[in-house]
């Protein structure tokens, strides 16, 4: 089963438990998130209302009955020059990665967020050898902007950030 099995759509807060234990896996056995201890499910309703009580979306995919991943924009920065670039955040479940279901996911994001208004896309990817989510973003339109070198420290080792852009406005 693939992206061909899959169905994109909007987020509700019965996926947030899923959504919980689906990114507790990258923050315990991975530097994919430099976060260092899980958000529970009830952070993750906070984080969930503020995105969409501000027009941000929150998406997850499903292949069947199952929930698979998810993805959302937040926010790039807090001040209000910023307020039309966002940060882009993708994760699929243990053993659901390397089906096109990534590539599904931030197409969708970035469509919604051109929709909700937003200007430009930024990826901050921990880049720490494994090249999957970069390779995903070149793939979906990013490019690379800029390397930030050993700014995390995760797992006894030090890690740096791979920054890449995407402009979703018809301007420029």
């Amino acid at each position: 089963m693939g992206a061909g099995d899959a169905c994109v759509r909007s987020g509700v807060d019965a996926d947030l438990d899923v959504v919980a234990e689906i990114f507790a896996h990258y923050v315990n056995d991975s530097t994919a998130t430099f976060e260092t201890v899980p958000p529970s499910a009830a952070q993750w309703r906070q984080k969930f209302d503020a995105l969409t009580r501000n027009g941000l979306p929150f998406l997850v995919v499903e292949v069947g009955t199952e929930l698979v991943g998810f993805a959302y924009a937040a926010p790039w920065r807090p001040k209000p020059a910023y307020r039309y670039t966002v940060e882009d955040t993708v994760y699929l479940a243990p053993g659901w990665t390397g089906k096109g279901l990534g590539r599904l996911l931030l197409g969708d994001l970035v469509a919604s967020s051109a929709r909700a208004g937003v200007a430009q896309m930024i990826a901050v990817i921990t880049d720490d050898g494994d090249g999957s989510s970069a390779a995903l973003h070149r793939a979906c339109g990013f490019r690379e902007v800029g390397r930030l070198h050993d700014v995390g420290h995760k797992f006894g080792r030090w890690i740096g950030t791979l920054l890449l852009q995407r402009n979703l406005s018809a301007k420029s």
